[in-house]
C-alpha cells in the first residue's frame, strides 16, 4: 500500500506561487527546482525523418540541445531544463533512449562547465503499452517500457517522467458519450490504479540510479478532453464537462507522489497546481508559450504557481529567428526573468494575481483552476483521500460547486449550453454511490459488456 494524502502541504491557497514549493528538488547540475526562482523548461520533437536510425537521431538531439545550450548562454539565462519527449523509437528500443541522453547529458556538461549555466535533462518516456487496438499494461511490453526508464537514468537524464494512459479505454469510450461516471471511473479509478503500480517501480529505478523520480500528468484523458472542448465557439464538448474530467485528474496524477515521485511535475499537467497544493511538490506548467502545439483559454493563468516554465513541445527546424528551439527557449527564458525579478522586488503575488485574473473569468477551465479555486478542490480530494475513487468522486463534486458559485456571482457567465451540461454532470455525480466496492463492482460489469477493448486484468482484477 502507497502513503496517501490526507492533508494539505499549504495553510491556505495565497501562500501558493511560482518559483517557491514546500519540497524543492535537486537536479541535474546546480539546478534547485521550486527554491525561490522559476527556470525555463524547453520541450521539442524531432523531425520525421530523423527517427529512419539511431545515429540519425542521435546527431537530431544533438543539434536541439546545442542549439538551446548556446541560446540560452547568448542571452545570459542562468538556467534552463531540456525534457526530451520520446518519439517511440526511443521507447520502444531502450538503448535509443539512452544514446540520446548520454549525448544531450554530454553537451550540457560542457555547457554548464563552460559558462556555469544550471541546468537538468528530463526525459519523459513513451507508454508503448499498446498492441494494436488494446492496452497491454502489465503484459509482454512492460518490460521494455521499464528498461527504458533505467536505460536513461543511467545514461544521464536527471528527471524521469511519463504520461501514462491507464484508463484511456474507458475513458475514450465515456467522453463520447457523456458519461460521468464512465469518465470518473476511467480517471479517477482505473487510471489511479495504474498510476501506483507504475509509480512505485520507476521510483524504485530513479533510487537505484540516483535520478529524481519526477512526476506524470494525465495528458491521455483531461488533455483529450480539453482539446475536444475546444474554444469558446465550439460545441464537441462542454468546458464544464472538461473541467470536470480535470479535476478528476488531480486526484490521479497524485498518485505519482504518493507512490514516491518528488516532482516537477510535467509541463502539460494543468491539474498541477490543485497537485501542489496537496503534495507541496515543485511543477512545470505551459500556457501562452505552448501555442506551438496547441490553444487553450488560460495562457497567462498557468503562470501562476509555476516552478518550470514550458513550452509544450516544437518541432525542430528554422525561423527567422534562428531554429524552433532556440527562439521558444529565448521566449521562456524572458518570462522567467520577469517572474524571478517579481520575487525579489516582493512584486510576485501582485504579478501572480494579475495573470489569475486575466483569464479567470474567460472559461470555467481557468476559473477553476485559478489557484484560490485549485486549493478548494486540493482540499475536497484530501478530505477521502485514502480511497481513490471516493477522492476523484469529491474533486468532481466541489469543481460543480466552485462554476456555480462562479455563475452566481455574476463573474463567471455560462451559455445555455454550458448551463445545461453542468446540471448534468452535478445531477450524475449525486446519484453515484458512496460505496467505492459498489461503483467498482458495477462499473466493471458495465464497461466488460460495453467496451470490447478493456481488459480488467490490465489493472489487477
Amino acid at each position: 500500500m502507497v502513503k496517501k494524502y490526507t492533508s494539505m502541504a499549504y495553510a491556505k491557497a495565497d501562500d501558493m506561487l511560482f518559483g517557491n514549493s514546500k519540497f524543492p528538488v535537486k537536479a541535474g547540475l546546480g539546478l534547485e527546482i521550486g527554491a525561490g526562482y522559476t527556470t525555463p523548461e524547453l520541450n521539442y520533437a524531432p523531425r520525421p525523418q530523423a527517427g529512419k536510425s539511431k545515429d540519425k537521431l542521435v546527431k537530431e538531439y544533438e543539434r536541439i540541445t546545442t542549439d538551446a545550450m548556446a541560446r540560452m548562454v547568448q542571452i545570459g539565462a542562468p538556467s534552463i531544463v531540456l525534457e526530451t519527449e520520446h518519439v517511440e523509437q526511443m521507447s520502444n528500443n531502450p538503448d535509443w533512449g539512452g544514446a540520446v541522453a548520454h549525448a544531450q547529458k554530454t553537451i550540457m556538461e560542457e555547457y554548464h562547465d563552460e559558462y556555469g549555466i544550471k541546468c537538468a535533462l528530463r526525459h519523459t518516456i513513451g507508454d508503448i503499452r499498446e498492441d494494436r487496438d488494446y492496452l497491454q499494461l502489465r503484459g509482454d511490453k512492460y518490460s521494455t517500457f521499464m528498461a527504458a526508464f533505467e536505460e536513461c537514468a543511467k545514461n544521464g537524464a536527471d528527471l524521469l517522467s511519463v504520461e501514462s494512459m491507464g484508463g484511456k479505454e474507458v475513458f475514450d469510450y465515456s467522453i463520447l458519450r457523456n458519461d460521468t461516471a464512465g469518465i470518473l471511473f476511467g480517471i479517477g479509478v482505473l487510471g489511479s490504479m495504474d498510476m501506483e503500480m507504475i509509480w512505485k517501480d520507476i521510483a524504485a529505478i530513479a533510487k537505484k540510479t540516483g535520478t529524481v523520480c519526477a512526476g506524470d500528468t494525465d495528458c491521455a484523458q483531461a488533455n483529450t478532453a480539453m482539446f475536444i472542448a475546444g474554444g469558446l465557439l465550439d460545441k464537441n464538448l462542454a468546458h464544464t464537462t472538461a473541467i470536470v474530467a480535470r479535476a478528476i485528474s488531480a486526484a490521479r496524477s497524485l498518485c505519482a507522489y504518493e507512490a514516491g515521485a518528488v516532482g516537477p511535475g510535467k509541463d502539460c499537467g494543468y491539474e498541477n497546481t490543485i497537485v501542489k497544493s496537496i503534495a507541496g511538490v515543485p511543477i512545470a506548467q505551459e500556457g501562452k508559450t505552448s501555442t506551438c502545439a496547441h490553444s487553450d483559454l488560460m495562457g497567462n493563468l498557468t503562470m501562476q504557481c509555476c516552478d518550470l516554465w514550458s513550452n509544450e513541445s516544437v518541432e525542430y527546424h528554422g525561423e527567422f529567428g534562428g531554429t524552433t528551439v532556440q527562439c521558444w527557449s529565448e521566449t521562456l527564458a524572458y518570462d522567467c526573468s520577469m517572474m524571478n525579478v517579481a520575487l525579489k522586488t516582493g512584486k510576485a503575488k501582485d504579478l501572480r494575481d494579475i495573470l489569475v485574473l486575466s483569464d479567470k473569468f474567460r472559461d470555467p477551465q481557468g476559473y477553476v483552476l485559478a489557484y484560490d479555486n485549485a486549493y478548494k478542490v486540493g482540499q475536497a480530494i484530501a478530505k477521502d483521500g485514502n480511497n481513490n475513487y471516493l477522492r476523484a468522486k469529491n474533486a468532481a463534486i466541489e469543481c460543480c460547486k466552485i462554476v456555480e458559485e462562479g455563475v452566481n456571482s455574476g463573474k463567471l457567465r455560462l451559455t445555455r449550453f454550458e448551463t445545461s451540461a453542468l446540471a448534468k454532470v452535478k445531477a450524475d455525480l449525486v446519484a453515484l454511490t458512496d460505496d467505492a466496492d459498489k461503483f467498482m463492482s458495477d462499473n466493471l460489469t458495465k464497461f466488460k459488456q460495453e467496451v470490447a477493448v478493456f481488459r480488467p486484468a490490465n489493472y489487477g482484477l
